[in-house]
């Protein structure tokens, strides 16, 4: 892939940062990588007067990733939107998002924890992740930790791999669970009681994720090998689990997203701690600013992370919930409407989040 990264100076206080940012994108660029992973075009966009740098770092072929393509054989369409609105998230809401985790109490459970810790090991390993709490807090000076030689910093493009490699593989299950439960309704000729409409959605958000991060980045010939053995196998264990046990598959979801969750504050730690410095000026996708409606003033990297962190946060919600209901009977209570109109309930916004999920008592 032949790339062409945009630098546009942030308004800095001095000539001399002005350059010494140029000269940290152009290492950022230039400098050693796998091929298996690159940089998008349009990874970096400081908004100013432009500075283009050119050079081949990869023997991919470059694919062109249309955000918004005008319709084609269609000359009576001005643009077709996404089916999904996404709900409205104020800063606060955002905010507020805790990591949570729920204990693993019964036979299920702890299967579905153990088969998430084993998934996030691989992970973890084949996007070469690794972090240490006490840096991301700021409690530990991140030089002396390297000199320890047990601590590897995540930089930018580190962080763009974990990213998609993890959404390409949160996007499967709300697909999966949809699929089946649209089989079953049709087969069993009765309703589905409102869950299909919410996984949908769910695996729709993810799917949108991965692609505000392929405008970002772009993978090369060994990370799409690795995502399509991944997703083939993914997809083929979650069939036949979601077969076997429906709330064991939920619940192990709902671990997924606290490790979502987790990933994703690490990565707001970094970038408040300045170890990530071409992610600070740098803005939001388009993509990401139509999907998420995102405000003015509001649209740099780390508030399109918190954007994607509330979801996983929502998702872990989801499934920790639909992992304590009768599976078969009970209606999703994400999309009821409630006698008691006072009371707190679950919803599709954030408002009433519960990091660990709903009880069955409380919402059927």
């Amino acid at each position: 892939m032949y790339g062409t990264i945009r630098i546009t100076k942030a308004p800095l206080s001095s000539k001399a940062a002005t350059t010494k940012l140029a000269q940290a994108a152009h290492t950022f660029c230039y400098g050693a990588r796998p091929r298996s992973f690159a940089v998008r075009p349009s990874t970096a966009a400081f908004q100013h007067n432009a500075v283009s740098l050119e050079r081949p770092f990869s023997s991919t072929a470059r694919t062109q990733l249309d955000v918004f393509p005008p319709p084609a054989n269609a000359p009576n369409i001005k643009v077709t939107p996404p089916a999904w609105h996404h709900p409205v998230y104020t800063e606060k809401q955002m905010n507020d998002i805790t990591i949570a985790h729920r204990a693993a109490t019964s036979l299920s459970d702890k299967v579905a924890l153990t088969m998430m810790r084993l998934l996030r090991m691989g992970m973890d390993f084949f996007t070469g992740y690794s972090h240490d709490h006490a840096v991301s807090r700021g409690t530990k000076n991140p030089a002396a930790a390297r000199r320890a030689g047990w601590y590897s910093p995540m930089d930018e493009r580190k962080w763009l791999i974990r990213c998609v490699f993890l959404e390409s593989v949160a996007g499967v299950p709300g697909m999966v669970a949809a699929s089946l439960r649209h089989l079953h309704s049709i087969r069993r000729l009765e309703r589905d009681n409102g869950w299909i409409e919410t996984l949908l959605e769910e695996a729709y958000n993810e799917r949108m994720h991965l692609l505000t991060f392929l405008t970002m980045a772009e993978p090369g010939r060994f990370m799409r090998a690795m995502l399509l053995g991944a997703q083939g196998v993914w997809y083929n264990a979650l069939f036949l689990s979601y077969l076997i046990s429906p709330r064991t598959c939920h619940r192990f979801v709902g671990y997924l997203e606290e490790e979502a969750v987790i990933t994703y504050t690490r990565f707001i730690a970094e970038i408040d701690a300045g170890n990530l410095p071409l992610f600070e000026h740098l803005q939001a996708p388009e993509i990401a600013v139509r999907y998420w409606n995102m405000p003015e003033g509001k649209r740099r990297i780390r508030d399109l992370i918190l954007y994607i962190r509330a979801d996983e946060a929502k998702h872990r919600e989801v499934n920790h919930t639909l992992g304590n209901l009768e599976q078969r009977e009970d209606p999703n209570p994400f999309v009821s409407v409630y006698k008691d109109a006072e009371k707190r309930h679950p919803g599709k916004g954030i408002e009433n989040i519960k990091g660990t999920g709903w009880e069955r008592e409380d919402v059927i």
